[in-house]
């Protein structure tokens, strides 16, 4: 890639966490920052990955983010309150900005744990198909991991978003429940993948989607990436190999304990 912009999407509006990028997360040194922070060092991490031409901008609607960000450095755009997730927000970003870098990348500011070797994967995915609009990415799921989404779909809560796909790797479908089916007591015949909200596009894919407009299953289970295969868009998915430490999000107030750990687990994990 030429020239790789990765967004992070961060607003405060969260009905179970509310102003959440701002919450403090203690890291590996005892310090206490704030959460959309560590998403930061992990975009810049993904940028150094990828090479010299990539560069992160935080895209916020809310003007105590924007502070934070000026504060700590971190490059910062106004988006509209309207926009209704960090795919819109980045769309909106990238009219803001007026640039037409090769390659959009969705690191979403709840999620402060992504490998940047993921970001990588999806850069180099996307440049060696040209006709793909969009990547993400997924990861098998382990059998706890599958016994944990099975636990949860028994009990009627949503334990993680699945994606199937075809045999050239391109996604079919995306969902809240477990798919492909997997009958109970059976091992599947295949990894059943788990999904995680991270996204790269080209910038002509996110107009459209934009201009597309939110359609009936992406409403009905709450995943933005369907309105991609609603408007014909091929989809690559890169399979990874699950990081050392657990990717949890800052959905949650009780996740602050949890990504606290993850951090320091993770720092004792990578080189010096």
């Amino acid at each position: 890639m030429n020239s790789t912009l990765i967004i992070i999407p961060a607003r405060l509006a969260s009905t179970r966490f509310p102003a959440k990028p701002l919450a403090p997360l203690i890291g590996a040194d005892g310090i206490a920052r704030p959460a959309l922070h560590y998403t930061w060092q992990a975009g810049l991490a993904a940028a150094r990955k990828i090479g010299s031409n990539a560069r992160c901008v935080v895209a916020t609607d809310d003007e105590r983010i924007a502070e934070l960000c000026q504060a700590q450095d971190m490059a910062v755009v106004m988006t509209p309150e309207t926009c209704a997730n960090g795919t819109e927000r980045c769309a909106a970003a990238l009219e803001v900005l007026g640039e037409q870098p090769d390659l959009v990348v969705n690191l979403q500011g709840d999620a402060p744990l992504t490998p940047a070797a993921f970001v990588a994967a999806l850069a180099t995915l996307i440049e060696a198909d040209p006709s793909l609009a969009m990547a993400t990415v997924a990861v098998p799921a382990s059998p706890a991991v599958l016994a944990h989404l099975q636990s949860d779909a028994a009990a009627g809560r949503v334990g993680g978003t699945t994606v199937v796909r075809s045999s050239t790797g391109r996604a079919l479908y995306f969902s809240k429940s477990i798919i492909p089916h997997v009958p109970p007591g059976t091992v599947p015949r295949e990894n059943v993948l788990l999904h995680l909200g991270l996204y790269a596009y080209r910038p002509a894919a996110l107009q459209d989607y934009a201009s597309h407009g939110p359609v009936p299953l992406e409403l009905q289970e709450g995943l933005e990436q369907l309105r991609f295969l609603d408007a014909g868009l091929p989809v690559g998915v890169a399979v990874c190999e699950a990081p050392a430490w657990e990717m949890i999000e800052l959905n949650n107030p009780t996740d602050v304990p949890l990504i606290e750990a993850e951090l320091a687990r993770r720092a004792g994990l990578e080189p010096a």
